[in-house]
């Protein structure tokens, strides 16, 4: 499966620069494809910084892919619209940047595909020589294309086609409108053929001319440079890119089964002949109708039907009686760097675990607690490694088991946590560690035997200060429950 993606932009017959851009390529971690197209909006500059920003955001969040992908994505389109919108606010040229997206995520073990989507970029799926259109365009036209009102000839000539109504970079509160995303899975199977694409495509070239480009004989890469030809040959008024992924694996092959013959005799039927007639009289007997069990039927259903009503009936008074409160509990949605730390420590087969600036860009934000359950480990940092609190989170950055016995921190920094770690007894040792804005930095739990004395002292007081590293550091503290 080399060769079963491929992504290509190119600038068009009637622009200056190029606002699109792409991604075609597997996930940091080798397990995922990435196929992803980004439609620049906003000006000469404006387009191109606000995809390149939501290009790189993406590759970041997705180096790692776990758990349930759908809201991953989710997750990483808001933090790009974020990252747009403060962009925006530092440079005023930048003030009417943003970008529209369609975010392809491909499983290819397990033949499936996940997507998120915002604005008029698209996605399709060729299945069995039909192309069906997955995204749907955020635009008036858009609707009344998907709905049926236009055609998709009179849509592509609209003068209002390229007016969206939902972009990147507009609105930093995206994250509160759960619709404003769209998104979906749906099976990937051996045959099948996934289009990522700008609006530079579909606004020139009809549905068919697409089907009957990506169903040739080509290679995946010729197949992409007829569909960016095909657009220039049509006047290629926008830029034009595309994104292809295929599923190359072997199609099943059902065994087909014969139809039954129908068995053949000698004897030659005239079927206009009389059928013949036994000789003497023919006794036919004559069967009665009666309709009196099918009153019956129809009445022992008819009062069925009325129990049911009047039960539901009933039911329905209950409820409007008595009103259950359904409390609304939040889904947390890990990013990619805590999803990759955390495993990392979870299959960590040695004692020791380096943390490079290279691998953990900064910060690391945390959505959720980091476990460290083995009895020893020495985590150095490599670099700046700095965890931050997310703004919605209100838990440990780090927490330790009750099993741990010697955990070393080396080198590194938490900023803005309630508690950024909790432990037990006398596990944990710091070793330049920095807690900037933490309400608690050490939060230590003692067990101690029941129904004996205790005697003996803290040691919290064993902790200093590092007045050599120039950084203004918040005093270490410990406390105890």
């Amino acid at each position: 499966m080399a060769n079963n993606f491929f992504g290509i932009t190119d600038i068009g017959r009637q622009r200056d620069n190029n606002e699109d851009t792409f991604i075609a390529q597997k996930s940091g971690d080798g397990n995922f494809i990435i196929a992803c197209v980004i439609d620049g909006v906003g000006g000469y500059v404006g387009g191109e910084v606000a995809a390149d920003i939501a290009r790189e955001c993406i590759l970041e969040q997705l180096s790692y892919i776990a758990g349930d992908v759908v809201p991953l994505l989710v997750n990483t389109i808001n933090i790009a619209n974020q990252k747009i919108y403060d962009k925006k606010k530092t440079d005023k040229q930048l003030e009417s940047m943003a970008c529209v997206l369609t975010l392809a995520v491909i499983d290819m073990q397990n033949n499936q595909f996940y997507y998120a989507h915002v604005g008029d970029t698209r996605l399709y799926l060729l299945r069995d020589h039909t192309l069906i259109k997955i995204s749907k365009d955020h635009s008036f036209v858009g609707f009344l294309e998907d709905s049926g009102r236009l055609t998709e000839e009179a849509a592509m000539d609209h003068p209002k086609r390229n007016e969206i109504n939902k972009a990147l970079g507009f609105n930093p509160e995206i994250s509160k409108d759960p619709d404003f995303v769209e998104t979906g899975h749906s099976p990937f199977l051996p045959g099948d053929t996934l289009l990522v694409c700008s609006d530079g495509l579909t606004d020139l070239v009809d549905k068919s001319l697409i089907t009957a480009i990506l169903t040739g004989s080509d290679s995946i890469e010729e197949k992409g440079q007829r569909l960016i030809d095909a657009a220039n040959s049509k006047g290629g008024k926008d830029n034009v890119t595309v994104a292809l992924v295929q599923n190359d694996k072997a199609p099943r092959q059902h065994s087909a089964t014969r139809p039954a013959t129908a068995k053949v005799t000698d004897e030659i039927i005239d079927p206009l002949a009389q059928p013949k007639l036994p000789d003497g009289p023919v006794s036919i007997p004559v069967r009665k109708k009666s309709n009196r069990g099918s009153m019956i039927m129809l009445f022992i259903l008819l009062v069925l039907a009325l129990a049911g009503f009047l039960w539901q009936f009933w039911l329905n008074y209950q409820l409007k009686q008595t009103a259950v409160k359904v409390p609304v509990i939040p889904v947390k949605v890990k990013n990619a760097q805590e999803i990759k730390l955390q495993d990392t420590i979870n299959k960590l087969k040695g004692k020791t675990l380096i943390l490079s600036a290279a691998d953990y860009p900064q910060p690391i934000i945390l959505t959720d607690s980091l476990h460290i359950d083995g009895d020893s480990l020495y985590i150095k940092a490599k670099g700046n490694i700095l965890f931050k609190c997310d703004s919605l989170y209100r838990g440990p950055a780090l927490t330790l088991a009750a099993t741990c016995k010697f955990i070393v921190l080396d080198s590194v920094a938490f900023e803005g946590f309630n508690t950024a770690i909790t432990t037990h007894n006398d596990a944990l040792v710091l070793k330049h560690v920095i807690f900037n804005s933490c309400v608690t930095p050490v939060q230590t739990s003692y067990s101690f035997p029941a129904n004996k004395q205790v005697s003996g002292r803290l040691f919290g007081g064993m902790f200093k200060i590092d007045s050599l590293r120039g950084v203004k550091n918040q005093e270490s503290g410990i406390k105890t429950k």
